[in-house]
């Protein structure tokens, strides 16, 4: 496709292994102006969910095309000290992406599966591409309900052991996606992180439950918000290190002064060769990452 960043992508086998949690919905919405709180809908009751942790064959082949695999001494050092660890959602903590399954779900899946992959390579702008998607299929309430009922979270392998490494390391962790909350309150409940910790967009939904739009305050519904969002992390909390890990040139951005000050490339799932190559530190399995861990 034109303008688009070469990339391979992984098969994906789903496994048998389950974990049991409790879907937290969002707590608030931060409307604009021009939606009235009486016409807009959210999921309002807990519901339980499984996840499936697939299997992932890394594309270690690749390896050798790249000079980043291998970390610095430096970059090592800041990876073992980071108090904070931001994780995009969609292709990193999970081996899908999120509103092309919604889609494939709802009918739509091939024409909005085309947009994601021009805003994950960054030939189109972020929100652009958010609010063409959307336009496609348009989801109700209903058929968002019964997408999280049927298709549970496919976590990518070894996630649930790093986080869990990185919190017994003191490190707070934190999901910043260019998804959508409704779908990532299972994923963060899964793996123990709390919904304040979570930076995502909001689906809004009209009294009918027809499909309304999403909340334009939310800064990661544009080009350049996950680096907002990782800067107001850090400015909140004042974090000495902060680390982000993703897949596409969103996540690549976050690295700037004052929000990241290191980028990890994670290629288990999809490797976008333009975003790996600005990458500090290429991996493609969270195992490399858990055993640099002390």
């Amino acid at each position: 496709m034109e303008g688009l960043v070469s990339s391979r992508i992984t098969p994906i086998r789903a496994g048998y292994r389950q974990h049991h949690s409790l879907f937290v919905p969002a707590l608030s919405l931060q409307l604009t102006n021009k939606f009235n709180r009486s016409q807009v809908w959210m999921m309002k009751h807990p519901k339980s969910f499984n996840s499936v942790v697939a299997s992932v064959q890394p594309l270690e082949a690749s390896t050798g095309r790249f000079k980043n695999t291998l970390p610095s001494k430096e970059i090592l050092e800041l990876w073992r000290n980071a108090d904070a660890v931001c994780f995009d959602v969609d292709s990193t903590v999970c081996v899908d992406e999120g509103i092309d399954e919604l889609a494939e779900f709802c009918g739509a899946g091939k024409a909005v599966a085309e947009w994601t992959a021009r805003a994950m390579g960054g030939s189109v702008p972020f929100e652009e591409a958010l609010a063409a998607r959307l336009s496609l299929f348009k989801p109700s309430l209903s058929q968002v309900q019964d997408f999280l009922e049927k298709r549970p979270p496919r976590l990518s392998p070894g996630i649930d052991e790093l986080v869990k490494k990185l919190k017994a390391n003191n490190a707070n962790v934190y999901l910043i996606s260019g998804g959508f909350r409704q779908m990532i309150n299972p994923v963060a409940s899964i793996l123990g992180i709390p919904p304040e910790n979570i930076f995502a967009n909001q689906l809004l939904f009209k009294s009918s439950e027809e499909f309304l739009g999403f909340d334009a305050n939310e800064p990661t519904s544009r080009s350049g918000g996950k680096a907002t969002a990782v800067q107001q992390i850090r400015k909140a909390y004042g974090y000495k290190s902060l680390v982000m890990i993703g897949d596409g040139a969103t996540d690549l951005e976050a690295r700037k002064p004052g929000g990241a000050d290191l980028f990890i490339c994670y290629a288990g799932v999809q490797l976008r060769e333009a975003v790996a190559a600005k990458a500090d530190w290429l991996v493609f399995n969270f195992k490399d990452l858990i055993n640099s861990l002390k």
